[in-house]
């Protein structure tokens, strides 16, 4: 029974905050998953299951009085669900990243999707019966590792670190990049764009293929402006976004006085499909450098070969700063190759690129 996977509250020890391992609690409202969950986290050394509930209302008591670094949190339970539940739970523990476990249905990616916008760190499909294989549990454990990240020192040095380059060409079109965290840091950017800012705005956020319908209406409602997925020959326009699909890489290419996208599917070094190194490595080239690429939140290095090739053509990278990540991979690696112009904030990093634009960009 999972009751006897977790220790009562009076029962944990004093030291438990300070033992090192990843401290995580599942809210879900089935027994057999939290019982799955329990045993697969049980065998991992370096991760404590501090507690097990059935309810958001039992999870968010047991917040109150015990330090958690991740929450594993089903959105769809009786009572209070787990969207209801998300923000009150990172407004009582601001430090805790939430790994919402959805549904495949339609319903479930609309709802995950608001969470991802609203804080939730990252998410897993939940499996259908038979599911929890050694694949998945490789994914789990990967997330929740690097959901921890880093200790406070850490931090404070990465903070420290100052970005190490001058802005480039004025930009003709800025593109973003992100990954775990990034919706919310994308929804946080987004709105800092005036509807009269004119430059076109590309975006690549690795996320499940049935998600990306989702996501783009929510970009929509974020920015204020049309979405489109790319596609073969779907023109750049001004004033608009163009979003990856999420099942190729958006590349784009000069056809004639315009710019278009297309889509390639060919393995990249990151392992990311769709991965943000493409769009980068064509954006630099189709607008010589004339671009301001943007990596937000994400585990790993996608991005930073695409970053390389934007700075090598005159064009500016701006990255998301630690403190305000909920994993700082992707932007950590541009930031210590000297790549950035400007590591900060999600909100201040469009503040920044907005003042890095010329008249031309403005309505």
């Amino acid at each position: 029974m999972v009751a006897a996977l977790r220790p009562k509250t009076d029962e944990i020890p004093e030291a438990e905050a300070e033992d090192g391992r990843i401290k995580v609690m599942l809210v879900d409202d089935s027994l057999t998953v939290r019982t799955v969950f329990s045993r697969m986290l049980a065998k991992e050394a370096d991760i404590n299951v501090v507690a097990a509930t059935s309810t958001a209302e039992k999870g968010l008591e047991e917040l109150r009085v015990r330090q958690v670094d991740v929450i594993m949190l089903d959105l769809e339970m009786p009572g209070m669900g787990g969207l209801e539940a998300l923000p009150k739970m990172l407004a009582q523990s601001p430090s805790t990243k939430i790994l919402v476990i959805s549904s495949l249905t339609a319903e479930g990616a609309e709802h995950t999707v608001e969470a991802l916008r609203t804080g939730a760190a990252d998410t897993m499909l939940k499996p259908r019966p038979g599911g929890f294989n050694d694949d998945y549990r490789d994914q789990l454990l990967g997330k929740i590792r690097a959901l921890k990240g880093m200790g406070p020192e850490e931090t404070r040095r990465a903070n420290a670190k100052p970005a190490s380059r001058r802005a480039g060409k004025r930009p003709q079109v800025i593109a973003i990049g992100a990954s775990t965290g990034g919706i919310h840091a994308l929804n946080l950017f987004l709105r800092k764009m005036p509807k009269d800012f004119q430059l076109p705005i590309l975006i690549t956020q690795h996320l499940p293929s049935s998600f990306i319908p989702v996501f783009a209406r929510q970009m929509e409602m974020a920015s204020g402006r049309e979405a489109v997925l790319a596609d073969e020959n779907v023109e750049i326009q001004a004033g608009k976004l163009v979003i990856a699909p999420g099942h190729g890489h958006m590349v784009v290419r000069r056809k004639g006085s315009h710019v278009v996208t297309g889509l390639a599917y060919h393995p990249v070094k990151s392992g990311c499909l769709p991965s943000v190194d493409p769009m980068f490595e064509t954006l630099a080239e189709a607008y010589d450098g004339e671009v301001a690429g943007v990596l937000l939140s994400g585990m790993g290095r996608d991005g930073t070969e695409g970053a390389e090739a934007i700075a090598k053509a005159g064009g500016s990278i701006y990255a998301q700063d630690a403190q305000s990540c909920a994993v700082w991979g992707m932007p950590r690696a541009v930031t210590e190759m000297g790549l950035t112009t400007a590591a900060l904030p999600p909100e201040r990093l469009a503040e920044t690129i907005l003042a890095s634009a010329g008249a031309q960009a403005w309505r």
